[in-house]
């Protein structure tokens, strides 16, 4: 393998209601996550879990973080195609199955990138691109279940 890049963040909980976690319902799943020179972002579980619904869970993270690496990559691409891309919106979608004993795990993402192109762009290559930028994706590559890409791409 190649070059190695390395990540560190921070997580801090701040869901001690006043007793830690002396039960089940007495304490709250907020806490933060940060990185140095960066803004914290708010974190909980999933509402089903006891969850904040207001801040950001795992599992959503999880799902931004294929369709951002997923964009940076078709971005990347289409740039270097020739391809000038306008407009870039994906409405993305993880689906976790739980197991009886109260574990689960994704078992796909799909993600649906609409894609606006310049006019004079080639837009079967940026439909194109998108088997591409999949196949270079970090966090697809790392994943062990199926990240699907339905692309829409317009001029």
């Amino acid at each position: 393998m190649g070059r190695e890049h390395q990540y560190s963040v921070t997580i801090r909980w701040t869901g001690n209601t006043g007793t830690g976690t002396s039960g089940y319902r007495n304490y709250e799943r907020a806490h933060e996550i940060s990185a140095e020179g960066k803004q914290v972002i708010a974190a909980s579980s999933d509402p089903v879990f006891r969850g904040d619904a207001t801040r950001w869970n795992p599992e959503e993270l999880q799902v931004a973080a294929l369709s951002s690496c997923h964009q940076l990559a078709y971005l990347h691409l289409c740039a270097v195609a020739g391809i000038v891309v306008v407009e870039y919106i994906d409405h993305a979608e993880g689906v976790m199955a739980m197991t009886p004993d109260g574990a689960g795990q994704f078992v796909r993402v799909v993600l649906r990138p609409k894609v606006t192109v310049a006019a004079g762009s080639d837009v079967a290559k940026a439909k194109e691109l998108h088997h591409q930028a999949h196949q270079m994706c970090f966090i697809a590559r790392s994943v062990n279940f199926a990240v699907e890409t339905e692309p829409q791409v317009t001029s």
